[in-house]
């Protein structure tokens, strides 16, 4: 039988990491690290989630150890201090949090919604969840809709995109500007329609799909342009701002693309960097990454304070739901265990006891009820004191009492250690193979 196991995870994030760290931590995407922790020996669902500002897995094992050893090697070359280890109840947590933007770099921002949607069906379509994760979660994003329509977490709140943009101006003038954003994607998108609220003249966009660039485009009422990555060596030097965030594994913006540039300033928002770091040795030359937005995020923060109190208390509800309706079908699922194999038992021994009856002389209907109702008082008070502890331990987040009551009491535990010598030594124990138990016996000559 399946057991309901336990999440373990494990995060990488801006908190605690550099961008360097979290790159370090996102190994080759969701869909491998999915495949690569369902590999390992105990996890029976798995999850990854992967943005600019974090790198996570979580899996689902029947014993704690397995999901501690699964995940040690997620960010074996991340230093410690910026590795954040979840237990079960901590991941339904981390997860709620995340999903409500208070875990973002800018405090209740909307874009994490999609990206987890998007890392869930990537992990799906790996092969990584199961009922566990799915309830975590679809749990987790309920949360995050809820944070959204019940309170103003995303009231005003900027994107990484515009806080690109407030960055830039507060460093240059952007009057009558050009400004080049690098990527198509959602961040690309939204650093475009930022920028075309501000005096900037001229947007150009770069995709390494053009027909992207020009979707983009259409989105903003400026003049605009787009264009091939492969033309920035010839623009990057035009222009005044440079906003990148592809989802390109290499390097897009190299230094000798800065080359007779006057003063740029370039902000990478891209995971891992869109811009190599030497370009902001060049005279002029000034390169932001994600590490540098947090001061002018801050602000954003400290204004959503009073609705991030109202979205914890939101989550504080939502994750006791949870976390009782996952105890009550923990210790459901070993009372069920616990009863399938004492009914098995119980028939098995019934129907011994009926053939040895049957063998000294017959029984009546009525008499064969009266053993039948007797096997059943015997199973239910014997299991009545044990079903309470289960569920008490169930309440008490007592795993350990649950999981040893799972493998003692599994139907097939039970029928594969009921041999032919536990057949004799019961026999024995009872006064032989033709012996009745005196209570059977007393029960049949009332």
């Amino acid at each position: 039988m399946r057991e309901t196991g336990a999440i373990a995870g494990v995060s990488v994030a801006h908190a605690d990491a550099t961008v360097d760290e979290i790159e370090a931590a996102g190994g080759d995407g969701v869909r491998a690290t999915v495949s690569d922790l369902l590999a390992r020996e105990g996890v029976e669902e798995a999850f990854a989630v992967q943005t600019c500002n974090r790198s996570e897995a979580y899996v689902v094992t029947d014993r704690t150890v397995d999901g501690t050893t699964a995940l040690s090697t997620f960010a074996p070359d991340v230093r410690g201090g910026a590795v954040r280890r979840l237990d079960h109840e901590e991941s339904l947590e981390h997860l709620m949090r995340v999903a409500s933007g208070l875990e973002s770099l800018v405090l209740g921002e909307d874009q994490i919604i999609g990206q987890l949607r998007e890392a869930y069906e990537e992990s799906k379509s790996a092969g990584g969840i199961g009922p566990v994760l799915k309830d975590a979660v679809t749990k987790a994003l309920h949360v995050g809709e809820r944070a959204r329509t019940e309170t103003e977490i995303n009231e005003g709140v900027v994107s990484l995109g515009s806080a690109a943009v407030r960055l830039a101006a507060s460093e240059i003038d952007l009057t009558d500007g050009t400004a080049v954003v690098v990527g198509a994607g959602e961040m690309g998108t939204l650093a475009a329609r930022t920028l075309d609220d501000t005096t900037v003249s001229e947007i150009v966009v770069a995709n390494r799909t053009v027909p992207h660039a020009e979707f983009v485009v259409e989105e903003v009422d400026t003049p605009a342009e787009a264009v091939s990555l492969a033309d920035l060596p010839a623009i990057i030097p035009e222009a005044d701002l440079v906003v990148t965030a592809t989802g390109s594994p290499d390097l897009v913006v190299h230094p000798s693309y800065v080359d007779g540039a006057g003063r740029v300033v370039c902000i990478d928002i891209a995971q891992p960097r869109d811009v190599d770091p030497a370009a902001g040795a060049r005279e002029g030359v000034t390169v932001y990454d994600i590490d540098d937005l947090e001061d002018v995020t801050r602000r954003t923060r400290e204004s959503r304070a009073e609705e991030a109190r109202k979205v914890e208390s939101i989550i504080d509800e939502e994750l006791d739901r949870i976390l009782q309706a996952y105890k009550r079908k923990r210790a459901d699922d070993a009372i069920s265990a616990m009863y399938a194999g004492a009914d098995q038992v119980k028939a098995r021994e019934l129907d011994r006891a009926m053939s040895k009856l049957e063998a000294q002389g017959g029984l009546t209907d009525e008499q064969r009820e009266t053993v039948a109702d007797l096997a059943d008082a015997l199973v239910g008070q014997l299991l009545a004191a044990p079903t309470r502890s289960l569920r008490d331990a169930a309440g008490e987040d007592d795993w350990e009492t649950i999981r040893t009551a799972l493998r003692l009491f599994d139907p097939e535990f039970v029928s594969e250690t009921e041999g032919p010598e536990e057949a004799d030594i019961a026999d024995a124990a009872a006064g032989g193979p033709d012996a009745v138990p005196d209570s059977v016996a007393e029960e049949l000559d009332d």
